[in-house]
């Protein structure tokens, strides 16, 4: 019954949906500056007579973030559904993997790269439909339009007032490009890793390029620093707990004929134990100023920061609720999840509450979506869309149950 009703209204609302994800991704907005974003979300709230509370803006947001509350009228528990409102610093070209795009970014330089348009559209879906449906359900639920993500700018204030609203669970959907349009992953545990990142100088001293040995070249003694790590992480990083290195940055100098003083190291870790990505920072750093010393260097301005956001971890009953539900609604389509290695702001929502977060596959070989998120050539399969509101919908549905 459920099934038919939301498949029914999926229909009933597709057009406004679609039309919804466009219009997002045509003006999309940087981390902390979503102002238009947010100001319209908040129009299409309004309309639909849902109390909005925006989140203040601190030392980390602009306070483009804010809530809604859908309040049955009915005794129950409360829910949190989460969608992200920014965009990434991507210029979007007209392509994507294999075809024209259907919508294309306005705005020079900004991309909805990674999906965060299709995610608005889902909740902004999913709340129109739970609205028709309130006779039916019990409890509260509130809708999370979260500034920021890709920089965990609006989080802290988003959890400080979520902390006043006795959450009982959290539950958001990813649009993931690796997996097929009508497939869906639901992982039980660690999901998406912890991010710390990682900087530091190798310095040695400069000279004239045509006398090495009157000079100590932090180029080699980078070089060698990063070798070893290689090899210590095969050796000494728990093989069942991986650490990910992803060194980004190695630069000095700038004329051919000069050794520069200082080489510049930078890059991430990721990691879904903590006790394990301490090791590695602990171990990263004995490496840098121990082999630095054994070729004359120092190592300065070391910075390596806890992690800037934790690893996601799924509770395990929401999870197992969360595959009933997929399998209830859509059978056939859930397939076996792994931990993705990139980071992610909902990984905040648990000092709240238990939390759930899931993947639905947005990939189309024939309409050319596919490609690895943050990238220029990325795009979305609009009909992902339907299984993300479905699955949204009938989780809460369940839930509140």
């Amino acid at each position: 019954m459920l099934k038919e009703q939301l498949l029914e209204k999926i229909e009933q609302y597709w057009t406004e949906t679609v039309q919804l994800r466009h219009y997002l991704h045509t003006y999309p907005e940087l981390s902390g500056e979503e102002f238009n974003t947010s100001a319209y979300l908040k129009e299409i709230v309004s309309k639909w007579g849902l109390p909005i509370e925006k989140v203040p803006a601190d030392h980390f947001g602009s306070g483009t973030g804010f809530i809604a509350t859908l309040d049955t009228g009915r005794p129950g528990k409360t829910i949190g559904l989460r969608t992200d409102i920014d965009a990434l610093p991507v210029q979007e070209p007209d392509k994507n993997l294999k075809n024209t795009r259907i919508v294309k970014s306005n705005t020079p330089g900004v991309m909805h790269a990674c999906g965060h348009d299709g995610h608005m559209a889902t909740l902004i879906g999913a709340m129109r439909i739970l609205i028709d449906q309130k006779h039916q359900l019990s409890g509260k639920i509130i809708f999370i339009f979260e500034e920021g993500e890709e920089y965990s700018l609006g989080i802290h204030g988003m959890i400080e007032l979520l902390k006043t609203k006795n959450l009982d669970a959290v539950y958001g959907n990813h649009l993931i490009s690796h997996l097929e349009t009508g497939k869906i992953a639901v992982n039980s545990g660690p999901t998406m890793a912890a991010l710390s990142t990682i900087n530091f100088d190798v310095v040695g001293q400069g000279g004239h390029g045509s006398r090495p040995d009157l000079s100590i070249n932090p180029i080699f003694a980078g070089a060698a620093i990063l070798n070893s790590v290689s090899i210590a992480w095969n050796n000494q990083i728990n093989v069942s707990k991986t650490v990910t290195l992803g060194i980004t940055q190695f630069n000095s100098g700038q004329a051919n004929n000069v050794f520069d003083d200082r080489a510049h190291i930078g890059g991430t870790l990721r990691y879904f134990d903590e006790e394990e990505g301490q090791k590695a920072k602990q171990l990263l750093m004995t490496i840098a100023e121990q082999v630095g010393a054994a070729h004359g260097c120092t190592i300065e301005d070391f910075s390596m920061n806890d992690a800037t956001t934790r690893a996601v971890i799924n509770d395990p009953e929401l999870a197992g609720l969360g595959m009933t539900t997929v399998d209830e609604i859509l059978p056939g389509a859930r397939v076996p999840g792994e931990p993705w290695y990139a980071s992610e702001g909902f990984a905040y929502y648990r000092q709240v509450a238990p939390s759930l977060f899931t993947f639905i596959g947005t990939k189309n070989d024939i309409l050319g979506s596919g490609a690895e998120h943050h990238n220029e050539f990325f795009d979305i399969d609009d009909e992902s869309l339907k299984y993300s509101i479905m699955t949204m919908v009938a989780f809460t549905h369940n839930y509140l149950k």
